[in-house]
């Protein structure tokens, strides 16, 4: 009687396995606790040997019979089925291990950056590269893929995002040429194939007496208190917004006056130096927050920071309404201010925790400038209070001491 896929559906288990052949070495195998097993049974080099093909019903008939014809094929060419398939395993193994999604993966968990700006690096990669190019070899990914991938972005309007995507794609390239999973970064290629992305600048109060009047406003700002800490400190230390809100306490050391975190683009360590009036401010804000966690909390539960909005919507209440005021807006005014006072421009640049470039890379790294910032962090922190006054600013009080 022919085997067929009825008889291996109505094969019933019994006190012991049984064999029922299928033909040319295949064979159902029914297991006392029902289960039903595909083998093929075969000598090679004089040696009996068995190939484990897949269980009934997941693998069918069909397809089991499909299997042992590849395997009789591979053997009329000397092929052992068995360390084929073992080998197989390895490639495909090989090859998830080494696919762009997996070593994207492993780049992500290693950056030292705030976990809010890595969870929208995340979110660009999920969304608009690893869904293309994810499943694929690191190491055969061509520039041709790629172009595909980040025109797609640009084609939705997105161009500024499209130059993000390049930038972290290449640098996940560069992570798996450390250790030869891949030898070249085709990124390099695409500078310049992309759209410029169109320049945006943050709205900012660049002159000092509306600057006074907005620090007046935050003065009489009557909402939420950690809000107000927020809008306070936000002028005062000019960090990104993103690195103001998700502050942590134990980054901080108010007797040292000095908060030290990872600069959410950059990813180097950086120290703000605290002036008197920005330790008064978190002394204060500290029994309502602290002494671990955020310093600023979301309004629903400790465990999350404020919302990016939480500033913007508190000045928008205040009467500063869209193009004229945000928080980003206060790092270009203390960058342009603090240049008009006399500061220099390395200085600021490095408590804006920019990177420098060229020959002052070393100095600029090594140095930091750091018993000038903390003489500066401290003169702008007294010239904010003046504006805030509405005093008149005394020349050359507020300026660099040489």
């Amino acid at each position: 009687m022919a085997f067929t896929d009825v008889t291996a559906r109505n094969a019933k288990p019994a006190d012991k396995a049984r064999k029922i052949a299928a033909g040319g070495g295949l064979y159902l195998l029914v297991q006392p606790n029902g289960s039903k097993l595909w083998r093929y049974k075969y000598r090679i080099e004089g040696k009996e040997k068995l190939l484990a093909i897949g269980s009934y019903p997941e693998v069918t008939f069909a397809s089991a019979m499909k299997a042992h014809r590849d395997a009789r094929t591979q053997l009329a060419s000397g092929i052992d089925p068995s360390a084929a398939k073992v080998q197989g395993k390895a490639v495909r193994r090989a090859v998830t291990e080494n696919s762009f999604e997996s070593i994207a993966r492993e780049w992500l968990a290693q950056k030292s950056i705030v976990p809010t700006y890595l969870e929208k690096i995340t979110a660009r990669m999920e969304a608009d590269v690893l869904p293309y190019i994810g499943s694929r070899p690191i190491a055969e990914i061509t520039r041709a893929e790629l172009t595909a991938v980040l025109k797609r972005i640009q084609d939705r309007g997105a161009i500024e995002t499209a130059h993000r995507a390049r930038s972290e794609i290449g640098q996940v390239f560069r992570y798996a040429m450390k250790d030869d999973r891949a030898t070249v970064d085709p990124t390099v290629a695409l500078r310049g194939s992309l759209k410029a992305p169109e320049v945006k600048h943050f709205p900012a109060i660049l002159d000092p007496k509306p600057l006074g009047e907005l620090l007046r406003a935050i003065d009489g700002y009557q909402g939420d208190p950690v809000t107000r800490a927020a809008l306070r400190l936000a002028p005062l230390i000019f960090v990104r917004p993103g690195e103001l809100r998700t502050a942590r306490w134990e980054d901080f050391d108010l007797d040292a006056a000095e908060w030290r975190y990872i600069a959410s683009k950059m990813g180097n360590h950086h120290l703000v130096p605290l002036a008197t009036q920005v330790v008064a401010v978190l002394s204060d804000l500290e029994p309502l927050t602290g002494p671990a966690g955020y310093v600023f909390p979301g309004a629903r539960t400790k465990l999350r920071p404020m919302s990016e909005n939480t500033v913007n919507a508190a000045l928008r209440r205040m009467g500063y309404p869209v193009g004229t005021a945000t928080g980003h807006g206060f790092r270009a005014s203390a960058r342009t201010l603090l240049a008009e006072l006399g500061w220099r421009t390395d200085a600021i640049e490095r408590q804006l925790a920019h990177k420098a470039s060229g020959p002052l890379k070393g100095a600029y790294d090594r140095a930091q400038f750091l018993a000038e910032r903390r003489k500066m962090m401290q003169a702008w922190a007294d010239y904010l209070d003046v504006l805030r006054e509405d005093r008149k600013v005394v020349a050359g009080k507020f300026g660099r001491v040489a």
